[in-house]
């Protein structure tokens, strides 16, 4: 138990897919911590753990591409979420195309944005990728399905410890 447990204990956060491509590599992985961080200019923070495959290939990438996962998707998080690319091709795997410097969009996630890697913060065991959005999805049209929130994949064995 951490001196935070008892706050974020009771958070139940969106979950998305992170995609990085750089070096002729592609990576991706499960993301609970991320958030809007300005209106004015737009702007989005994720944070990837420093101990994940994605992390090393994002650190040379000029974008990263951000998914928000819907309930329905629960396959696609545990592909990302429990698998590492230190074995596994996810992209083998998914529907997928080369974003913004070959970024991937991921076919089956429609609500995603594409952002420029403004800047880095040091987090401890993660780091912030500050994003300007520079592609986005089409407008979703109808009702918004239900989000898949982290209760809900709290089981999940991750496939690097954080």
């Amino acid at each position: 138990m951490t001196e935070l447990d008892p706050f974020t204990d009771v958070l139940d956060g969106p979950m998305y897919v992170v995609t990085a491509a750089s070096g002729g590599e592609r990576a991706g992985c499960l993301v609970g911590f991320a958030s809007q961080c300005s209106i004015d200019p737009p702007r989005f923070t994720v944070w990837l753990s420093i101990a994940n495959h994605t992390y090393r290939v994002a650190r040379e990438a000029e974008y990263l591409t951000v998914h928000l996962l819907h309930r329905d998707e629960r396959a696609l998080a545990e592909l990302f979420g429990g698998e590492t690319g230190d074995r596994v091709d996810k992209f083998a795997r998914v529907g997928w195309r080369p974003g913004e410097a070959g970024s991937p969009v991921l076919e089956q996630v429609p609500i995603w944005f594409t952002g420029r890697i403004e800047g880095r913060i040091e987090g401890g065991d993660h780091v912030g990728f500050l994003l300007a959005p520079v592609a986005v999805c089409p407008p979703i049209e109808g009702p918004r399905p239900p989000l898949l929130r982290y209760r809900e994949l709290r089981d999940l064995e991750p496939g690097h410890p954080a």
